[in-house]
C-alpha cells in the first residue's frame, strides 16, 4: 500500500483537515496549534477547526509574524504547543 503523505501547504487555501493531520500525531498531544497564514489573517474553513477542536486542539489563525510571536509566547508560558508557518 502506499504510505499517506501530507499534501503541500502552498497557501492557506491549502490547510485542511488531512494537512494538519501530522499535529495531531504529535505525542505528547498539542494543546494548542498556531498557524501563521502569510502576510494577513486568512479564514480558514469552519470544519476544518471545528474538526481539530474536536481532537482537543486549539487552532490560532494569525499573520505569520503575530503567528511567531504567539508560538514564542506561549513556549514561554510551558504550554504544549505546535506552529504551522506559511512563509510571509
Amino acid at each position: 500500500s502506499t504510505p499517506a503523505v501530507s499534501p503541500q501547504v502552498g497557501s492557506h487555501r491549502d490547510i485542511s483537515h488531512e494537512s494538519l493531520s501530522l499535529f495531531r500525531l504529535l505525542e505528547p498531544q498539542i494543546e494548542i496549534l498556531v498557524l501563521g497564514t502569510g502576510d494577513r489573517v486568512e479564514r480558514l474553513h469552519p470544519a476544518t477547526l471545528k474538526q481539530m477542536r474536536e481532537c482537543g486542539i486549539a487552532v490560532e489563525v494569525q499573520d505569520t509574524a503575530n503567528a511567531c510571536a504567539t508560538f514564542n509566547f506561549l513556549m514561554n508560558e510551558r504550554r504544549v504547543v505546535a506552529a504551522g508557518l506559511i512563509p510571509p
